[in-house]
């Protein structure tokens, strides 16, 4: 069964804080022409890339094409960056306009089928040593029940590891709308974790 470990943990520990600093680094050494920065700064985000759009779009099968996407905006755009936030929030705010863009063009052309859920593409991409994967109860599952926004606000802060400020930026939302959000995404979540205990605790009865 799915623990609250998630739930109570930091959203950013000092391993993540030195993780983004270095990420940061290698992304002002590749704007300079630094190749070897390059392939870092790609490394170290394709994951949390994958697992972001895989989150925002629908369509699994693009997951892919849209990390690419995004990885191509960002180094044809590396020369204005200029460190001000992270590499991450940074990346992430890209993909996220590559995702939105997506929306654009697929809506100028006919829906051909319906496309699975988003969950197909974010269970793909989720380490496996993640937190709440015992005992056969998802988290995705759990995620799924939550509204879009709170949702988003929960991966970025809980599993991708932004702080508050760079999830805002991210989200195009202010700070204060974050913390509610993942506020009431918690809630939520601790609310369904209760109740699959529930028959546990009948059955044992």
């Amino acid at each position: 069964m799915i623990t609250s470990a998630l739930l109570d943990a930091p959203t950013k520990t000092e391993k993540t804080v030195s993780t983004d600093e270095s990420i940061t680094a290698w992304a002002l050494a590749a704007r300079g022409g630094d190749a070897d920065a390059v392939e870092r700064f790609v490394r170290a985000l394709h994951r949390d890339v994958q697992r972001y759009v895989a989150h925002l779009c629908g369509d699994p099968q693009a997951v892919d094409d849209l990390a690419q996407d995004t990885f191509l905006r960002a180094l044809s755009s590396l020369h204005r960056f200029e460190g001000r936030s992270s590499a991450r929030a940074w990346l992430l705010s890209i993909a996220r306009r590559a995702v939105v863009d997506s929306y654009r063009y697929a809506a100028a052309r006919p829906r051909l089928s319906d496309v699975p859920d988003w969950q197909v593409a974010v269970e793909l991409s989720q380490p496996l040593e993640l937190p709440g994967f015992d005992d056969g109860v998802a988290l995705l599952d759990l995620l799924a029940a939550l509204p879009d926004e709170r949702r988003e606000a929960f991966i970025l802060t809980q599993m991708v590891g932004l702080p508050y400020a760079e999830a805002a930026e991210v989200s195009d939302c202010p700070i204060g709308t974050v913390r509610s959000r993942v506020a009431r995404a918690r809630a939520t979540l601790m609310d369904l974790l209760r109740e699959a205990d529930e028959p546990a605790v009948l059955a044992a009865a």
